[in-house]
């Protein structure tokens, strides 16, 4: 089983799940699967497929509605990537931070 980082990533890699994304975010409300894929040059099929990925990931909930699927965005499990790069930010600015205080002599060798 992927862990949840993983997953995002891997729902975000892809430019087409990232346009759907970004799609159902702008527009603040749910949409049905047939006005998402009228916006992608792709079946119906391809585009589930997309959105079967991103809801994996929870950045999307589907809802079965009579005969129409609606798409819902969430961006929480963004959160998750956030916290994990921003522990590598840190790592990074100390790292530079120390190689400055090294270059102007304020360390000792």
């Amino acid at each position: 089983m992927q862990d949840k980082i993983t997953k995002i990533l891997k729902a975000i890699a892809d430019p087409t799940r990232r346009e759907i994304f970004h799609a159902l975010v702008v527009a603040a409300t749910a949409l049905p699967i047939t006005q998402i894929s009228g916006q992608f040059d792709m079946s119906r099929q391809g585009v589930t497929k997309h959105l079967k990925t991103l809801e994996d990931a929870g950045l999307v909930s589907i809802d079965t509605k009579g005969r129409e699927r609606f798409c819902y965005a969430n961006a929480t499990p963004l959160k998750e990537i956030k916290n994990w790069i921003k522990f590598y930010e840190k790592f990074w600015d100390d790292a530079l931070s120390n190689l400055g205080d090294y270059l102007e002599g304020k360390t000792e060798k």
